[in-house]
């Protein structure tokens, strides 16, 4: 019987541990939002300098033509940070440098390489980077679905493109830069997923599993390369008003919800640095904490009902314009 009262009253110790655990994390996270709701509007001056103080006077970021790799860009380069542009368009490319270079004083360099292509657009970077020392890299390039569908539906170069962009782009850039990173011993490394990761997602089965996959390898990367002064931090976002979300026009209109680029990028750069693993933006950051508290089997049915809904206004929608 004495045994017994012991035991009850163990399992009622670690009860309240984990009950403990779980409301501290909870406070932690109300804090942080907190913090980040602020923090861009009182970043002092010197806060501004220290990034390239802290990492280096260059940053590389692919997809930097357009959504929140241009926004990102710009925000770094506001603050102090020369840029390396790189995506697939050169024209596009040619436009915003000239855009940053105008607004900043800041260098600018651009590398047109199509991460489609695989191993030849990695062979493009180290060929054009010369010797330009990087301090920060930015993985945002990516692609999503045209619009939810199932698996057989989607045309197979563009599973192709979705797996080279958002894994084989992401993984093969680390691999390229780490390295020089570790020996100056500093440098950050930004891996942009997507709050797609949390759960399977059906009818965007691909592009969900290729952002499981890089909160994964960034999550292990920063295991082994986090005590050599690196940071390697994990970017959430939720949706953004960009055109990676075209396919549904209730996230082309910015709220409080759905920020713009802009909006996105001045929280998310206020993160580097600060944050390991982070939204960027601190409504994101709520939705992140909420749908965490519900299982991932329900999660992946309110996803697959969701995308359901948006594959039907999207047919809908192009049949009456066919029509």
């Amino acid at each position: 019987m004495l045994s017994c009262s012991y035991y009850t009253l163990a399992l009622a110790f670690l009860g309240l541990v984990v009950i403990f655990l779980f409301l501290l994390n909870s406070l932690w996270g109300v804090l942080q939002a907190i913090r980040y709701i602020l923090a861009p509007f009182f970043i002092p001056n010197e806060e501004n300098a220290s990034l390239a103080k802290r990492y280096g006077s260059w940053a590389l970021i692919t997809g930097s033509t357009d959504g929140i790799g241009k926004a990102y860009a710009s925000e770094l380069a506001k603050r102090g940070i020369n840029t390396v542009l790189v995506s697939r368009n050169r024209e596009k490319l040619e436009n915003t440098a000239r855009e940053i270079e105008s607004k900043y004083s800041v260098k600018t360099k651009i590398i047109a390489a199509d991460f489609s292509t695989g191993r030849k657009a990695i062979e493009v970077v180290k060929e054009e980077i010369g010797g330009i020392p990087i301090g920060i890299l930015v993985n945002n390039v990516g692609q999503n679905y045209e619009y939810p569908m199932y698996l057989s539906e989607v045309p197979e170069n563009d599973l192709w493109d979705i797996i080279n962009l958002n894994v084989g782009a992401a993984t093969m850039m680390c691999r390229t830069f780490i390295k020089e990173m570790e020996e100056r011993g500093k440098g950050a490394i930004v891996n942009v997923s997507s709050g797609a990761e949390l759960q399977p997602l059906p009818l965007m089965t691909v592009y969900a599993a290729t952002k499981a996959y890089i909160r994964s390898f960034t999550n292990a990367l920063r295991y082994e390369y986090g005590s050599s002064g690196l940071t390697i931090q994990h970017l959430t976002p939720f949706f953004v008003n960009t055109k990676m979300n075209k396919f549904s026009d209730k996230f082309q209109r910015t709220s409080l919800m759905v920020p713009d680029a802009e909006m996105y990028a001045r929280y998310a750069v206020a993160t580097l640095g600060k944050q390991d693993k982070s939204t960027g933006y601190w409504s994101h950051g709520i939705q992140s904490f909420f749908t965490e508290l519900i299982p991932e089997w329900a999660r992946m049915h309110v996803g697959g009902r969701m995308n359901e809904g948006i594959r039907r206004e999207y047919i809908e929608k192009h049949k009456l314009k066919a029509a």
